[in-house]
């Protein structure tokens, strides 16, 4: 018997309604499927479809309000991880989800950390290409902070890696348009800290609050790095993933 065969049905369908949500098919304030039309897609009870419901509200990815349909909710409650933001950039030409917009706080060549430059195979404390940003969602509220590192050799073949401007379509789809290299697949990895004085005024937290970590990589067909990247995220917002 499969994972997904042994996984009670109201949890199948939950995770099938994130990831449309997390793929932006069911954006914020979307009506959800109501439970008869839950119950008819899935060929589930409609017992078993109200409790979907509730799975989804209880993790704060829906909200009802009286007399009205059910609709999706992610303005504070969902993270959408390094390889959500490749799926979207390479499938959609879009890196952020509707009513999330990212303000470029830093571009410069400057000496990386250690784990960055044995991941980019920089050498001799030489400089990596460095983008900082923090992503907003559409009540101007941090919803992450992030910073990705480049080849030094991008700031020529990619020269808006260095503006501190959004790029249109996102940095992979520049890279490629460039390069010819395409970033395929990433790896991440994740932690839970306590924010330092930095992300406490990046994301508008306590000093000390607890936070999300995450390091991740983008990799090219052959294996190749083509970027390397940190973000922080606030306590409280959701991570979905789907295989």
């Amino acid at each position: 018997m499969s994972s997904l065969e042994r996984t009670p049905p109201y949890l199948q369908v939950v995770a099938a309604l994130k990831a449309k949500i997390v793929s932006g098919e069911l954006a914020h304030g979307d009506a959800l499927p109501s439970v008869r039309e839950l119950a008819a897609e899935y060929g589930i009870s409609t017992a078993t479809a109200q409790k979907v419901h509730r799975t989804l509200k209880a993790e704060g990815l829906a909200e009802a309000r009286q007399g009205a349909a059910t609709t999706v909710s992610t303005r504070r409650t969902l993270h959408r991880t390094a390889a959500d933001r490749l799926e979207s950039a390479l499938s959609t030409g879009r890196i952020y989800a509707d009513g999330e917009y990212a303000v470029i706080t830093g571009a410069d060549l400057t000496t990386p950390p250690e784990w960055v430059a044995d991941l980019l195979g920089i050498e001799d404390g030489g400089p990596a290409l460095r983008r900082q940003r923090v992503t907003h969602n559409r009540d101007a509220e941090p919803v992450s902070a992030s910073t990705s590192w480049f080849s030094a050799e991008l700031a020529e073949t990619v020269p808006a890696l260095l503006l501190r401007e959004r790029i249109v379509g996102g940095t992979p789809s520049a890279i490629e348009a460039a390069t010819g290299r395409r970033a395929v697949a990433s790896e991440e990895a994740s932690t839970a800290d306590a924010a330092t004085p930095e992300h406490a005024n990046l994301l508008g937290v306590a000093t000390g609050a607890p936070v999300l970590l995450s390091r991740n990589v983008y990799v090219d067909a052959q294996g190749e790095t083509v970027e390397v990247g940190e973000s922080v995220a606030p306590a409280g917002r959701w991570r979905v993933h789907q295989n």
